[in-house]
């Protein structure tokens, strides 16, 4: 089918003004147009590391799950990992090629790119029966930038053509975003140098979600594992706090570390013990290995 303005065309399209394409043809049965209110572009490195290819997975995905639609160019690297997690989460994702959309590019993509048209949308400037040139892929790259809300980057070197997409999308007002790497990876140098700009840092798909979605979709907070000595009133905190784990301490000892007396310091010793936070060696204390642990992990593991 091919979409030409006077049906189901999606609006943010006319953001390109003079490089708004003419028509698109649409192979799939969804309506372009409502998928690409609620979509995200994650695009990356063809030749992109393990790491690169399990982070554009996992964030497709999550992204998936929560109702969002997973745009991307069909490439190998990142583009196929980003497509395939959003299928293996039983979601929606729209491959925009860089040729016919009846023409499988790259041939090694050919049944992902099928699946592609089951479940969700394979999208193209360019009639049934064209092949992809060099300076298609990037023209393609203006056209993913502009469908969606906001734009991904999972590892980019920094010639990377993925970049275009980015900077298309920041020219255009959406969304800029970049996953960071290794910083001894030159295939993530390009994003790097991304987020040293207008990029927004993000690691998956509730902080992606945060920014393009609507209020009060925010990511939750990140935060340490909770120690004990956090559900303590800080009285008894801070004379936890002063107790040694190597050695036992006197009651004085431990009193003039907590800067109290030597009565409220024994009185929440022993509280401290009752909790299984402390232990007495004699006349000394010390922390109990229980005092030490994440709540909920076990002191005692089989």
């Amino acid at each position: 089918m091919r979409l030409s303005p006077e049906a189901e065309w999606p609006a943010q399209l006319d953001d390109l003004g003079d490089g708004r394409p003419v028509g698109l043809w649409v192979r799939g049965r969804p309506g372009l147009r409502m998928w690409a209110l609620r979509s995200v572009a994650v695009v990356g490195a063809r030749a992109c590391t393990e790491y690169g290819a399990h982070v554009a997975s996992t964030l497709a995905a999550g992204l998936a799950e929560q109702g969002w639609v997973v745009v991307s160019g069909g490439a190998y690297g990142v583009d196929g990992a980003a497509h395939r997690g959003a299928l293996a989460a039983d979601g929606a994702t729209v491959a925009v090629v860089a040729s016919g959309v009846d023409q499988a590019y790259p041939r090694g993509h050919a049944a992902l790119i099928d699946r592609i048209a089951q479940q969700g949308l394979v999208i193209g400037e360019l009639p049934p029966g064209d092949h992809p040139t060099p300076s298609r892929f990037i023209v393609r790259n203006r056209v993913i930038a502009a469908l969606t809300r906001g734009t991904v980057v999972v590892e980019a070197a920094c010639r990377s053509g993925s970049l275009a997409t980015a900077r298309a999308a920041q020219r255009l007002g959406r969304f800029t975003m970049g996953v960071p790497g290794p910083v001894t990876s030159g295939r993530s140098a390009g994003v790097h140098e991304l987020l040293r700009g207008e990029a927004v840092l993000v690691t998956d798909a509730a902080d992606v979600v945060e920014l393009v979605g609507g209020i009060g979709e925010l990511a939750p907070p990140r935060r340490g594992p909770v120690l004990p000595r956090d559900l303590l009133d800080p009285d008894a905190a801070t004379v936890l706090a002063a107790l040694p784990a190597a050695r036992p301490a006197g009651p004085e000892e431990i009193a003039r570390e907590a800067r109290t007396t030597r009565e409220e310091a024994v009185a929440r010793l022993y509280e401290l013990r009752a909790l299984g936070y402390a232990e007495r060696h004699d006349d000394g204390w010390k922390l109990t290995r229980q005092a030490m642990l994440p709540v909920g992990k076990d002191p005692h593991p089989p």
